[in-house]
């Protein structure tokens, strides 16, 4: 009974903890601007089958998307039998599925089989952080905690999976010798080459087979609540940021709503209530200036780099990396989310020039190659452009050449410096 209270004690506050975490990103989330994407409900569910249970973008890397593959679907397949290590904890039982008979055994010997090929694929993802040192794991954003997360997470996921099968070992072992409560259950294709590695006494066997079902218990929920904190809260909010993607043509911009109504006031004063009235921004300048989705896509950056490995101004040494963009907005709207609303008179702080510079804004070719290698349909490209728009329509600030563009736009109605009468001139020589 004193197990049976200390597992039940350990659930509440884990769930607890983590209810609670849940709230704050929500909450964090919420303090984007509205954006309606509940349009065509069939397409969107399409959409995040295919991309972000199906994998669809990794296969771009047919051999990392094999590795993901293993582990994600592994670790979500294998979490399965929490709910049978949820049922023993809090009512003494044994392997409570067990009664299914030759259905549980079959069901334990795919997790078996899907625990080795997590534990394998992040041994070699551990070897191509650490060893390997792909380019793209790397960049000035990608900062001592950036790449100590990812290794935690790797780290935590090899111990977890040794857990689960040493786990399985010492508990068919426990079967064979017919001690007690360890009733015959379930069938162990892997772990029973750890068997000859066990220790020969019951007391012995009965101790590793405790440990390694608290620690892969425990092990659980505390991944499930330093997921919040993590770069690997993908694993959950993949799901409805795939769900709410955007499903307009990529390179579609859409009007911004303020200049819409200033038009509209420009043409009809009358035609704009006085509801309206309000102040809005043109354009971003802090994290509560953007959209609710634009800070969903910050939370579920995965920093898999795959955005900045084929931004064009990033590969020709330009400071403008997408994925340090993602990471930015994310520490800025925690930041903000701490402090409350509203955040800049608060600390005097800003998303842009505090977390990202102009030269990254001005650098960006809005070529959509981020936007399209995302694998989890993430839109850096939207918060450029809306930071970009607060430093031209509210400050009044661009490059000099964009400047002598927008006064030959506005004298020649044309980018180019040549009067409207000469233009067809290239036609006679």
């Amino acid at each position: 009974m004193i197990s049976q209270l200390i597992f039940g004690i350990l659930l509440l506050g884990a769930v607890t903890l983590a209810a609670y975490n849940a709230r704050r990103i929500i909450r964090n989330i919420r303090m984007g601007h509205p954006e309606r994407r509940t349009d065509q409900p069939a397409r969107r569910f399409r959409i995040m089958l295919q991309v972000a249970f199906g994998q669809r973008k990794m296969f771009k890397r047919p051999f990392a998307a094999l590795l993901h593959g293993f582990v994600y679907l592994g670790f979500f397949i294998i979490n399965i039998e929490l709910l049978e290590i949820t049922i023993d904890g809090l009512f003494g039982t044994h392997r409570a599925f067990g009664g299914l008979g030759r259905t549980y055994n079959v069901l334990i010997a795919i997790l078996e089989w899907m625990a080795f090929a997590v534990l394998i694929g992040c041994v070699i993802f551990l070897a191509r952080r650490n060893i390997a040192h792909l380019r793209r794991f790397s960049g000035r954003e990608m900062t001592a905690w950036p790449k100590t997360d990812a290794n935690l997470i790797l780290i935590a996921e090899i111990l977890l999976m040794v857990a689960f099968l040493t786990l399985n070992a010492a508990d068919h072992q426990l079967q064979l010798l017919g001690v007690a409560p360890y009733s015959m259950a379930g069938s162990f294709p892997v772990s029973v080459w750890l068997q000859p590695m066990l220790p020969e006494s019951i007391p012995a066997l009965i101790f590793l087979e405790r440990f390694a079902w608290w620690f892969h218990i425990a092990g659980v929920l505390a991944f499930m609540n330093y997921l919040p904190y993590s770069k690997h809260l993908h694993i959950v909010l993949a799901f409805p940021n795939t769900y709410f993607s955007n499903l307009d043509n990529p390179g579609r911009f859409a009007n911004m709503p303020q200049v819409t109504r200033e038009v509209k006031a420009m043409l009809d004063p009358a035609a704009v209530s006085e509801s309206s009235d309000e102040t809005l921004r043109f354009g971003a300048k802090d994290v509560t200036d953007l959209t609710w989705k634009n800070l969903l896509d910050a939370y579920t950056c995965t920093e898999c780099g795959r955005c900045t490995a084929v931004c064009p101004a990033n590969l020709t040494g330009k400071r403008l990396s997408p994925r340090k963009i993602m990471m930015n907005t994310r520490d800025r709207m925690v930041e903000a989310g701490n402090r409350g609303k509203p955040v800049e008179a608060d600390d005097g702080k800003s998303l842009l020039d505090d977390y990202i510079t102009r030269e990254e804004l001005w650098a960006c070719t809005t070529c959509n190659a981020c936007v399209e290698a995302c694998p989890v349909l993430i839109n850096p490209l939207e918060i450029i452009m809306a930071l970009r728009q607060y430093t031209v329509m509210e400050e009044s600030q661009a490059p000099a050449t964009l400047n002598t563009m927008f006064s030959n736009i506005e004298n020649n109605g044309a980018p180019w410096k040549y009067a409207r009468a000469d233009r067809a001139n290239w036609r006679q020589k």
